[in-house]
C-alpha cells in the first residue's frame, strides 16, 4: 500500500532556524524521502547538511545528479543548483532561474508532484514573498498533501500567508507540531483517488531540464499560457502569462518563470539600475561638453565653444532632476523593515 512517503520542504528568510527546529523532531527511522530548498545565494558554499545533520537523527547531504532517492535521507539542493525529483532518483540541474531563485522552491515541488502524485506531502516555510505557493498548487492538482507553517509562528510570514491564500491547505500548524505531524502522515496510507496527470506541470518540470538535445526545442508555454506585454527580466523574451484559481505567474520560452510579485520587485531593481546607469551617462556627457568647450575656446573656435558649452547645461539640468528623482524614491523593502526580495541574501545563515 502507498505511503506519503515523498516530504517535499521550501523555505527562505528564518528557514535554517526552522529547518534546524524541525529536523530534530523526526524520528531517525522516518519512512520517507525529505527534499528540501532553502533559498541561498550562488557565490557561497551552502553548510546547510552538515548543520541539519547535527540538529537531528537523519543524515542530510547535498546529492549528486542522479542518486537514487532512499528513505531515511535529507537531500539538500545546492547552491546554485535545483533540485528536482524522478521517479526512483533526484536530478542536480542548472536549469533557468524561477523569481530570480537557484535553487527554487516551486520546481521541486512540480516535479515531485509530477513524478508521485498523492504520496507528495509538500511544506511551505517560513520565507518572503509567494515563492512556494505554485508548488504547493502542483502537489494540490496531482493528489497530494499540503502543509503550511502557521504565519504567526514564521520568522517571516509573506511564504505561508500567500500559500494559505491561494491553496486548500490540508494543516497549518507551528513549528512545534510540524514534526510530529510529519512523522504521521509519512505513516498513513494514501487515500485512493482519481489521478488525472496534469499537462501544465509536466511542461514546467520539463522547462527546468533543458539541456542540449532539447535546447532547439525547449517546451513551449503556449500549450496552456498566452503571451503577455512584458519582457523577461533574465533574458529579455517574453513573458506567457499562466493565472491559476487568481494565482498569477509569468514564464518565458527557456524556462525563467516569476509570480506577479517578484516580477513587480525584478522591474523595480532594473529600472533603479537604469536610472543610475542614465544618470552616469549625463555626467560624463557634461563632463565631456564642457572639456570640448574649453579646448575650442583655447583655439579661439567661440563658436564650437558656445554649442559645446550649451551641451553642457542641458545635460547639468537634467543630471539635477535625475538626480532628484533617483534620490526621492520610495525605501527599498530592506531599507523599510521589510523583507528584502529576489535573492539577495537576507541573513548570515541563508547562506548554510
Amino acid at each position: 500500500m502507498q505511503r506519503h512517503d515523498i516530504v517535499v520542504i521550501g523555505a527562505s528568510m528564518g528557514g535554517v532556524e526552522a529547518l534546524t527546529q524541525l529536523v530534530k523532531q523526526l524520528p531517525g527511522d522516518l519512512a520517507a524521502c525529505v527534499l528540501l530548498v532553502l533559498h541561498v545565494p550562488a557565490q557561497r558554499r551552502s553548510y546547510l547538511p552538515e548543520i541539519l545533520t547535527r540538529s537531528g537523527a537523519l543524515k542530510a547531504h547535498h546529492p549528486q545528479d542522479g542518486d537514487a532517492l532512499e528513505p531515511g535521507r535529507i537531500y539538500v539542493a545546492p547552491n546554485d543548483r535545483h533540485l528536482l525529483v524522478e521517479q526512483g532518483r533526484v536530478r542536480v540541474m542548472k536549469g533557468p532561474k524561477e523569481n530570480g531563485h537557484r535553487p527554487a522552491v516551486d520546481p521541486l515541488f512540480r516535479s515531485a508532484a509530477s513524478s508521485y502524485g498523492p504520496r507528495v506531502v509538500g511544506v511551505v516555510l517560513t520565507g518572503a514573498l509567494d515563492c512556494g505557493t505554485s508548488g504547493l498548487m502542483a502537489v494540490k492538482k496531482e493528489g497530494g498533501l499540503a502543509v503550511v507553517q502557521d504565519p504567526r509562528d514564521a520568522f517571516c510570514p509573506d511564504m505561508p500567508r500567500s500559500a494559505l491564500e491561494f491553496v486548500a491547505v490540508d494543516h497549518c500548524v507551528g513549528l512545534e507540531e510540524l514534526g510530529p505531524l510529519l512523522t504521521r502522515l509519512v505513516d498513513t496510507p494514501v487515500a485512493p483517488r482519481s489521478r488525472k496527470r496534469s499537462r501544465q506541470v509536466e511542461t514546467e518540470v520539463k522547462a527546468m531540464k533543458v539541456d542540449i538535445p532539447s535546447m532547439d526545442d525547449p517546451p513551449s508555454p503556449l500549450e496552456y499560457a498566452k503571451p503577455s506585454y512584458y519582457g523577461c527580466p533574465d533574458c529579455g523574451g517574453v513573458l506567457f502569462e499562466l493565472e491559476e484559481d487568481g494565482f498569477l505567474r509569468f514564464r518565458c520560452r527557456t524556462g525563467h518563470a516569476y509570480t506577479a510579485e517578484a516580477l513587480s520587485g525584478s522591474q523595480q531593481n532594473q529600472l533603479d539600475g537604469a536610472l543610475w546607469a542614465a544618470l552616469r551617462a549625463l555626467e560624463e556627457s557634461a563632463s565631456l561638453s564642457r572639456r570640448l568647450a574649453a579646448q575650442a575656446r583655447e583655439r579661439s573656435h567661440d563658436r564650437s565653444a558656445l554649442r559645446f558649452e550649451e551641451r553642457a547645461r542641458t545635460a547639468e539640468a537634467q543630471v539635477a532632476l535625475l538626480r532628484e528623482v533617483v534620490l526621492a524614491a520610495p525605501r527599498s523593502n530592506a531599507l523599510a523593515g521589510e523583507p528584502r526580495v529576489l535573492g539577495v541574501p537576507e541573513e548570515p545563515e541563508q547562506t548554510g
